[in-house]
């Protein structure tokens, strides 16, 4: 719809009310603002949304791989066709021998519950980027231990670390309860290991029971000989990691079963799914508020500028032209207010950290903590999509609402209002 001069002079007169008719600039100053806030709300929840999924999904598949293979029984005896089968199957882009094990950590009388994991040293070089203190050297070469008494170094996650109050260079005795049978019953193992470096996720669970070490020092402290208990897989397209190993599940039938992120993790990102999808129905109830202050303000005017409306169909001015003056009014609102709330909605989520910060000063009270929230910061990431959907619809609500007051302009009767002027 493209406005003539005249119409478009029209509009930005009726946008810009006199000095009498300051209540209906106020009404339409409301309404700006509304579409303002329900835009900017929408964008950030939503931008933060993703970001939650993002970072989740970057944080597990980086520990997990897309994709697990689970050995029926716990132990994969020939794991090594196994992997070779598994690098050989295609869309495969990394496949490694993998034991994971919850077992107990003690140090100066403190217990803590750990999740070994033994790593190739592949996996564990990839630690690097996380490291908050300490070196992996010595977990990459563990024929050649840096602790001088032999003890084999380890990596530790930060939290774990900080419960049991262990620093880099202290030796953490790790204990195997299902150990060597002796006359006298099981005799749990318990061997010390150097702790070399202390890593950090992000994820609260992780970093606090996370201890890796190199595989072959797992199989000697778990009895288990040259097995393992899973293999990690990662592939060019994790959403469809399922359907492009589903062809090595079929060939490992018997011997092992094929698990991916989605299942490992099934309740947490479904749950993430339902509370977007929520969040986003109901912020954009804000948004259907404020187009319903557009359609009143606008009414409003309608009836103020009746006269005016009568004088312009008596001078010439078609119902074509009424229409589109006040469809152009209502739509420069929605404009006007969805690019003020982008803005805003980014300016947001640039200072968002910040704002957390505040708040937890302002009411003494923490809003992040990690043990609930799995992650340490407050994460986001917009979608241009997403942003899209979001502004065609504040465009289109706008647009919708315009409608009715602009018809009934453009049916105004100048015989009937000005039958007495």
């Amino acid at each position: 719809m493209i406005l003539s001069r005249f119409e478009w002079t029209i509009a930005r007169r009726y946008l810009l009310p006199g000095k009498g008719e300051a209540f209906i600039a106020l009404v339409a100053g409301i309404s700006l603002a509304a579409v303002m806030l329900g835009v900017a709300a929408l964008v950030v929840v939503m931008s933060v949304m993703n970001g939650f999924r993002a970072e989740l999904f970057d944080k597990i598949v980086g520990l997990n791989g897309h994709a697990v293979i689970q050995a029926y029984g716990g132990r994969l005896d020939n794991w090594r066709q196994v992997l070779s089968q598994t690098r050989a199957t295609p869309g495969v882009t990394h496949a490694s021998a993998l034991i994971e094990q919850p077992l107990l950590a003690s140090f100066n009388g403190r217990v803590a519950a750990i999740l070994l994991r033994g790593n190739t040293a592949e996996d564990i070089a990839g630690l690097r980027p996380k490291l908050v203190e300490g070196g992996l050297a010595g977990l990459l070469t563990p024929a050649q231990p840096a602790d001088p008494s032999g003890a084999s170094d380890i990596a530790i996650g930060a939290r774990l670390a900080e419960n049991l109050g262990v620093r880099v260079g202290d030796a953490l005795t790790i204990i195997n309860p299902a150990g060597r049978a002796t006359p006298f019953g099981t005799v749990p193992r318990e061997i010390s290991y150097r702790v070399a470096a202390i890593f950090e996720v992000g994820i609260y669970d992780y970093d606090n029971q996370f201890v890796v070490m190199p595989i072959a020092d797992a199989q000697s402290l778990l009895l288990t000989g040259d097995t393992v208990g899973m293999i990690e897989v990662r592939v060019t397209d994790p959403d469809h990691a399922a359907q492009m190993l589903a062809p090595l599940g079929r060939r490992l039938a018997g011997q092992a079963t094929i698990t991916d992120w989605k299942a490992l993790n099934s309740s947490l990102f479904e749950a993430l799914a339902v509370e977007r999808v929520t969040m986003f129905v109901v912020l954009s109830i804000i948004v259907l508020v404020a187009v319903f202050n557009i359609l009143s303000s606008l009414i409003m005017l309608v009836r103020a500028k009746t006269r005016d409306i009568a004088i312009l169909r008596t001078m010439g001015a078609s119902r074509r032209a009424v229409l589109k003056v006040f469809v152009a009014i209502g739509s420069t609102i929605g404009v006007l207010g969805t690019g003020a709330g982008l803005i805003l909605g980014f300016i947001f989520l640039a200072f968002r950290q910040e704002v957390v910060d505040v708040v937890q000063m302002l009411t003494g009270q923490n809003l992040w903590d990690p043990k609930i929230r799995f992650l340490t910061v407050l994460p986001a990431r917009a979608d241009p999509w997403e942003i899209l959907a979001i502004v065609v619809m504040a465009l289109a609500l706008s647009l919708l609402a315009t409608i009715y007051p602009a018809r009934r302009a453009a049916a105004t009767d100048p015989v009937q209002v000005l039958r007495y002027e």
